[in-house]
């Protein structure tokens, strides 16, 4: 084979491998620069002493519009309040959860949502219920030794 052949072969393989390296490159900044220097707003931090006296809205659910939601919900030793929270089928529902005591993991049972929920921090997530039935709110981050008991419901009606 001809020495120029080799030669072009590898230069070509070396050139596609600088390009990657630089393609990476690339895409580690743009990922550093959009959550390495991520702080969370102040509306979505509170003093998790206070989330009992009011300094986060007391556990409940609010239609804002018709067919629209928002569930503010407490993650607190061993319970959720709300501990039962029913929409209708096709609701959009926006959760806004805390947690006064310890880290709480805030997952609602065939959806996707799945959220941990750290004292001091409001964690928002948003969802709309397409089929009916029961949905258990189960926490799922050890929090203490009654964590197997932390379950609440939500119930969604036709």
């Amino acid at each position: 084979m001809d020495k120029h052949v080799i030669e072009a072969y590898e230069r070509g393989w070396m050139y596609f491998s600088l390009l990657m390296i630089l393609v990476f490159l690339v895409f580690i900044g743009y990922t550093l620069s959009g959550y390495a220097f991520y702080v969370p707003d102040a509306a979505r931090r509170i003093d998790p002493t206070t989330v009992r006296t009011g300094g986060f809205p007391q556990p409940h659910v609010e239609e804002v519009a018709p067919g629209k939601y928002q569930a503010y919900v407490i993650g607190q030793a061993f319970t959720w309040l709300p501990s039962e929270m029913r929409f209708k089928v096709g609701d959009e529902v926006t959760f806004f959860v805390t947690s006064p005591d310890v880290q709480h993991g805030f997952y609602i049972h065939g959806t996707n949502i799945n959220v941990q929920v750290i004292p001091g921090e409001v964690a928002k997530v948003k969802t709309t219920f397409k089929r009916p039935g029961e949905y258990l709110v189960i926490c799922n981050e050890y929090c203490g030794i009654g964590h197997q008991n932390m379950i609440g419901r939500i119930v969604v009606e036709e």
